[in-house]
């Protein structure tokens, strides 16, 4: 998709911050009128730019009490061990993001898991189902930001 105009990035920001806004309520805010709102809204869809439209809850209140950050360091970089790993970590609910990286780890990893105990059994579980050469876990302690949106400039360039 070519670049975001002003509208769309603002129509974006305003999803990103609450997606169940009416469409009408989101064209008061961007500048438009419904219909036309609504066939940015599709079109942005349609290009990828808009991905789904999900509910964001607690991990607390759901029993997700420990978030663990796991660094994954590779046996091997070859295509059958990848994609394996990404099977395995697919395969796998609490893990809730996977990065391939560059510098000292090759993988990092979101993990929510309700304990200790459960993140044993996630690690056992990833651990039996493909090799890995070194796991180096992180556990927070306190989150301290959290955001799903990303800082779009609504501003008109």
């Amino acid at each position: 998709m070519e670049d975001l105009d002003l509208i769309d990035r603002k129509i974006v920001a305003e999803l990103m911050r609450d997606a169940t806004l009416p469409v009408a309520q989101i064209a008061d805010k961007v500048g438009l009128s419904q219909t036309p709102c609504w066939k940015r809204i599709q079109r942005l869809e349609k290009a990828g730019v808009l991905t789904g439209r999900v509910a964001l809850a607690d991990p607390d209140s759901l029993g997700f009490g420990l978030t663990v950050f796991v660094g994954i360091e590779a046996p091997d970089h070859g295509e059958d061990w990848r994609e394996a790993f990404g099977r395995a970590t697919a395969a796998i609910p609490g893990i809730m993001e996977v990065y391939r990286m560059a510098g000292e780890m090759d993988y990092l990893m979101r993990v929510a898991v309700a304990d200790m105990p459960a993140f044993d059994a996630l690690y056992k579980q990833l651990t039996n189902a493909v090799p890995i050469k070194n796991v180096t876990s992180h556990f927070a302690m306190e989150r301290m930001k959290y955001t799903t949106a990303y800082p779009v400039d609504t501003r008109n360039r």
